[in-house]
């Protein structure tokens, strides 16, 4: 036998966050995105991320949720704490735009 830590059901914590791990965290969406080859199941399977119950949902899906999840409490605390900076960025067409051409 063994013994194992885990979090009680009713705790909450505070993690501080920096750009870097929002960035690593955004990123590691994309790829699980990605990684989810969403064109090739249907929309359907996007969409029972929200509409299935947890349990229910495939590895991918629920590693997805988990990290939108992250993203979203993250942003809303970058929000409510004037964290934020606006700035204008060219899109693919904007005379100037270099960056990736999408696949």
């Amino acid at each position: 036998m063994i013994k194992l830590k885990e979090m009680k059901d009713d705790a909450i914590i505070t993690i501080q966050v920096n750009k870097t791990y929002y960035l690593m965290a955004k990123a590691a969406s994309f790829v699980v995105l990605h990684g989810m080859d969403i064109n090739a199941k249907g929309d359907e399977y996007f969409k029972d991320i929200i509409s299935k119950d947890y349990k229910d949902l495939d590895d991918k899906q629920k590693t997805f949720y988990t990290l939108v999840l992250l993203l979203s409490e993250i942003e809303k605390k970058a929000t409510e704490e004037k964290l934020y900076v606006e700035r204008e960025v060219l899109e693919p067409g904007d005379e100037g735009f270099e960056g990736p051409i999408p696949d």
